[in-house]
């Protein structure tokens, strides 16, 4: 079987499936058209996102047995065409569901705890004390929507901070050790901060925009480690300027490249976000530790080796 990778991986996949008889080719710079000329050759792709499968893509990749991503969002890749074809859809959200997880809770104690701020200060011989008086995660209640491989890593993390984990997930009886399942409504009602663990599909975009801050019941810390497009930026905006958002941690935005590899677009909400000290904004690495990097790597081999036999 003959495999394109098209994004630089942990070199273990290479190594792995070509110890078990696969052929292996890389191509990191091809542009989407000359990946097209040459698809037709090859039975199954491996990627991260430079390269979006849509459906003139597939419908030429004519002997594509599997896709496979290494990560968690699928969203470029038109999964209904791949079904249609019978091509095996697979990912990895199992390899960096813990460095999601300890993102989110670092993220949120640097925020909370004013600690950016407070170093910075220092260093620029300012000593204050009162104004930078912490706010503790002990006592709150932390709702996440979407309770699969992150959600759940989040909440495990969260279980030595005190705080009440809720969640709601669009499927049934799902509560464990760690957390509560609960409706959309109660959650709403609750939470004192909320966590996003959702992928992109046509019902999570913009899930959370104006209604929805607007139905929350306190004040609260907002975190994204899904998607940008999750959210929407400029009633976020409004919603810290109102001070409904009490603060927020954002590793993904709504501004990115399909790629994630930069940011596409510049404006006035991007500039609030990366000028304001209630928000914490990193580069979509919320999944990107060095640990991360090889456990994703080892649970794409792995999966490929169970369904297809060389």
């Amino acid at each position: 079987m003959k495999i394109l990778q098209l994004d630089k991986n942990h070199p273990l996949i290479s190594e792995q499936l070509t110890a078990k008889g696969f052929v292996v080719e890389e191509d990191h710079s091809s542009s989407y058209d000359e990946v097209l000329e040459k698809i037709k050759d090859y039975e199954g792709i491996i990627i991260r996102s430079r390269i979006p499968l849509d459906k003139n893509f597939l419908t030429k990749s004519s002997h594509l047995k599997f896709i496979a991503r290494v990560g968690a969002g699928m969203e470029n890749i038109d999964i209904e065409t791949a079904e249609q074809l019978n091509i095996k859809l697979i990912n990895s959200p199992e390899g960096n569901r813990d460095s999601v997880a300890e993102h989110v809770v670092g993220m949120l104690l640097i925020l909370m705890n004013r600690l950016f701020i407070a170093s910075n200060e220092v260093k620029n011989g300012i000593w204050k004390r009162e104004e930078n008086r912490g706010d503790e995660l002990l006592g709150k209640t932390f709702g996440i929507i979407g309770y699969g491989n992150m959600g759940k890593a989040t909440a495990k993390r969260l279980s030595g901070f005190g705080v009440e984990v809720i969640f709601h997930d669009i499927l049934p009886n799902l509560s464990d050790e760690f957390a509560t399942q609960v409706s959309l409504e109660e959650l709403q009602k609750k939470s004192d901060i909320l966590s996003l663990h959702i992928p992109l599909t046509d019902e999570t975009n913009y899930l959370i925009d104006e209604s929805f801050i607007s139905k929350m019941a306190k004040n609260f810390y907002f975190v994204n480690t899904a998607r940008g497009k999750n959210l929407k930026t400029k009633d976020l905006v409004e919603a810290i300027e109102n001070g409904k958002v009490l603060g927020a941690c954002l590793d993904v935005l709504e501004f990115e490249k399909p790629s994630f590899e930069n940011l596409e677009v510049e404006n006035q909400d991007l500039k609030f976000l990366l000028d304001s000290e209630k928000v914490i904004v990193t580069p979509h690495i919320a999944g990107w530790t060095s640990q991360s990097k090889e456990k994703l790597a080892q649970v794409i081999v792995d999966k490929i080796l169970a369904d297809f036999k060389n």
